[in-house]
């Protein structure tokens, strides 16, 4: 997996704590005798992962969400796009991943497509413009969106489109929440004041 973040939810106090640790951060792997990176936890399968996150920050990992690009795609488009202030010129192509990423500047109406294709952007082809703590850059950046994404979906008038994001994220995303427990998270969340989402990394 490229992002690993481990949720902590307080349904009482309205809190949420989202702990990012880089993909690459060395780590035991939990069951097995090996040390390596975290993203390789993933080969092992969702419990080792869990596990060996669980390990790290001394805690019980009870659930998973796994996202894809297209489940994400599918989640971003369920609730009609968000709009962003994309913060300057990304334009990168390869034929290879085919990933064609053409943004402009300024506040923009982001498809799904368009929001995955920001998020995974690094740097421009001839390096023009690229984030200047490297991956940690594109990590604060990832943390920044998702809190005002969070900040447009977690409103009252977005009631009516949680079965349809349940929908979406029961369609294409790999999780051991039921449909119903998806539902009731998403009312829950509607009652989470924005302050009371915090971001961290590792």
């Amino acid at each position: 997996s490229d992002v690993n973040i481990l949720a902590v939810v307080n349904p009482e106090t309205k809190q949420v704590a989202l702990i990012n640790t880089p993909r690459d951060y060395y780590v035991d792997l939990a069951g097995t005798d090996s040390k390596d990176k975290l993203t390789h936890a993933g080969l092992y399968g969702v419990e080792t992962s869990m596990a060996t996150l669980g390990n790290l920050y001394g805690v019980n990992v009870e659930h998973y969400i796994r996202i894809n690009f297209a489940g994400f795609i599918s989640i971003i488009d369920a609730i009609g796009g968000v709009d962003y202030d994309v913060p300057f010129r990304m334009e990168y192509h390869d034929p290879s991943q085919h990933l064609d990423i053409d943004l402009q500047p300024g506040m923009q109406h982001l498809t799904g497509k368009q929001t995955v294709e920001f998020l995974r952007w690094r740097h421009n082809n001839d390096y023009s413009k690229q984030y200047v703590n490297g991956d940690e850059g594109r990590v604060e950046n990832q943390q920044k969106f998702l809190k005002e994404l969070a900040r447009q979906v977690l409103q009252v008038k977005n009631a009516t489109k949680i079965p349809k994001i349940a929908e979406a994220v029961s369609k294409n995303v790999k999780t051991d929440f039921t449909t119903g427990e998806l539902l009731w998270m998403g009312k829950q969340a509607l009652q989470i004041d924005n302050a009371n989402l915090k971001f961290f990394t590792l």
